[in-house]
């Protein structure tokens, strides 16, 4: 091995290191700099590692159409390599990666052949795991083209190769490719088979306590199975409720739409036409917030034929959604069709070309002698380098393109997010700080000894660092530095005696040292601050509170949050809320919290909060995916 590939594999390894610890820029700026030394050095192996990290990471980022790109590039280097075990692994897997990337864009068709062309190569191999995912994907792409016979053959085939391999987690991927089979079932209105399947799957005794999602699923499918086949509606009401308490636990907003929808169909079965519309647009609603474009139509649809008095709007939002969600569809195709083509044109042109060289070689070695060989090898050269430059020229076109589609989505999402984040932060950290200033400059507006002129000094000071406080708000719109947020719990001591200075309460803040807090996602970090900051405020301002306890510790996988305070308290059931408690509210729901309110008038008030703990990871692509009825 000589020094140039020691030194390449160990960048492609800083790389790769950079990338499971999301650190995009780090990233970036390695495995461009391992791509350039690659293709110089002409290292074809690491080289195809190199454009399969770069497709990962795209693929993690959403980015379908460059993460397809890159596979393929890094097929085109494996397929340089000599061919062995290895090789022919590697060049399964840049297959399978392609037809998972082609699933997601319903690139159906395509998606099956490089799902097909994988397990030839992995059956060759005999690598029964790698031969359960790609039959498991196979299936996928059958029951999105509709064809659920070969998709219940290809989950079958996934079923038995599973069995054969040494995975320790087989029994939760037996239960995944048990939901598809019977989901497909479902999808295909085979009510009776759905109904046997769900029933095998639920009846399992370890499925609930291990793996809680695809149990929740299974009930809420086997509740409308059961709709279908019996109309037992009161069996169907009881399952649907126990799913629902388990979302809750999840979180799961995409299959919680789904849930909704089913709970309409039962509850329009009953002749509960009004609850049955409030269902379907709750399940609408979720489904326009997660970009669940089928579930919207399903529920704009069963809206047509529940709400008489709005059937023609639903149905033309119907018809609106559905003719954009078929271009959109028309359009990706189109996209992966032509990368597909444009790719395979420069291939072929490179082998003509080389071809074309050898000829000309020889050609010109017999035409030297009647003086036009030289004339013939510059023609060569020029027309090699219009074919690189025109091969540059797509690569740049292509990053362009993808640049362009990855940012039109997203603006105005982002426009409103940062809007409402910067109107957050205003009113919970600044108006904060200008509540105990005005409080103390209240108290020394009657005095004039040196003490005082000495403390309004200071407070004009403090005014001044607010000033500066605004001014960095206004500049603090990069994601990234606000996701940033150190020495959590010693801003929160710092921000909890700076209050108590200001306003004469006293607060005791206890905490659990055993929690990485700095490990924290910073969503968390940042809402929980504004959390407390925000309820010490409401206790300054309006419930006159003496004392405060704040209590945040560990509770099983989530955290715990209690603000208790003297105060006056106030009535829980008031339907108007102030802008602070609003906050509150909406913060809980950003970092998917659970909020209790306990307060009565005259004994003070309760806050308990419960956090999904989550801190930072990196969540590998190649995981088998789990489809929803």
């Amino acid at each position: 091995m000589t020094k140039d590939t020691t030194k390449l594999e160990q960048l492609s390894q800083v790389s790769l290191a950079y990338m499971k610890l999301r650190d995009s820029l780090g990233f970036r700026k390695s495995n461009a700099e391992l791509l350039r030394l690659s293709k110089a050095a002409g290292a074809n192996k690491i080289l195809g590692y190199s454009y399969w990290d770069l497709a990962t990471f795209m693929e993690s980022k959403g980015v379908m159409d460059s993460a397809f790109f890159h596979y393929k590039n890094a097929l085109d280097n494996f397929e340089k390599l000599p061919p062995d075990s290895t090789s022919q692994s590697l060049k399964a897997r840049m297959f399978y990666g392609m037809a998972r990337v082609q699933d997601s864009y319903k690139d159906y068709l395509g998606g099956e052949i490089n799902a097909t062309t994988a397990i030839k190569l992995f059956d060759e191999l005999d690598d029964n795991y790698r031969l359960y995912n790609a039959y498991n994907m196979l299936g996928v792409l059958a029951n999105g083209m509709g064809n659920s016979a070969k998709s219940i053959e290809s989950y079958n085939k996934a079923k038995e190769y599973l069995i054969k391999s040494n995975k320790s987690d087989k029994n939760k991927l037996l239960w995944r490719i048990q939901n598809n089979i019977a989901s497909v079932y479902l999808n295909s209105d085979d009510y009776v088979k759905a109904k046997q399947a769900y029933l095998e799957l639920i009846t399992d005794k370890n499925l609930k306590e291990e793996s809680s999602d695809i149990y929740e699923k299974a009930l809420g499918s086997l509740a409308y199975s059961l709709l279908k086949v019996d109309n037992d509606t009161e069996q169907a009401e009881e399952l649907l409720r126990e799913s629902f308490h388990i979302n809750m636990q999840t979180g799961d907003l995409y299959d919680k739409a789904r849930l909704h929808y089913y709970y309409a169909e039962v509850l329009a079965s009953k002749g509960d036409t009004a609850q049955a519309i409030a269902q379907a647009n709750e399940s609408y609603a979720i489904a326009r917030e997660t970009y669940n474009n089928d579930r919207s139509l399903d529920a704009l649809k069963l809206l047509t034929k529940l709400d008489n008095t709005k059937a023609s709007a639903y149905a033309e939002e119907y018809y609106q959604l559905n003719e954009t969600v078929s271009e959109e569809e028309r359009t990706k195709r189109d996209k992966f069709a032509r990368i597909r083509l444009e790719t395979d044109e420069i291939i072929e042109e490179n082998q003509i070309l080389t071809k074309e060289k050898q000829v000309w070689v020889y050609s010109a070695i017999l035409l030297i002698i009647f003086g036009i060989g030289f004339m013939l090898m510059v023609s060569l050269y020029v027309n090699n380098n219009q074919l690189k430059f025109k091969q540059r020229q797509q690569e740049s076109n292509q990053e362009i393109y993808n640049l362009l589609l990855s940012q039109q989505g997203k603006f105005e999402e982002g426009k409103q997010l940062e809007q409402k984040r910067i109107s957050e932060e205003l009113h919970d950290g600044i108006l904060g700080e200008m509540l105990g200033i005005r409080l103390i400059l209240s108290g020394l507006n009657e005095r004039d000894d040196p003490a005082s002129i000495q403390q309004r000094a200071g407070l004009i000071e403090k005014l001044q660092e607010l000033e500066e406080e605004i001014r960095t708000i206004s500049h603090e719109l990069n994601h990234a530095a606000y996701k940033k947020f150190h020495n959590f719990i010693v801003s929160l001591e710092n921000m909890i005696v700076e209050i108590e200075k200001s306003s004469g309460i006293t607060c005791s803040f206890t905490y659990d040292p055993e929690i990485h807090w700095d490990d924290l996602l910073g969503d968390i970090k940042i809402n929980a601050y504004r959390i407390i900051q925000e309820s010490l405020k409401n206790c300054v301002k309006h419930a006159k509170s003496q004392h405060v306890t704040i209590s945040f510790h560990a509770m099983d996988d989530k955290l715990r949050l209690i603000i208790t305070d003297d105060g006056v308290g106030f009535d829980v059931n008031k339907k108007k809320k102030g802008i602070g408690l609003r906050n509150i509210v909406s913060r809980v729901k950003k970092i998917k919290g659970t909020l209790d309110i306990d307060s009565k008038r005259g004994q003070g008030t309760s806050i308990k909060i419960l956090i999904p703990a989550k801190y930072t990871d990196v969540k590998t692509p190649e995981e088998p995916k789990l489809i929803n009825a």
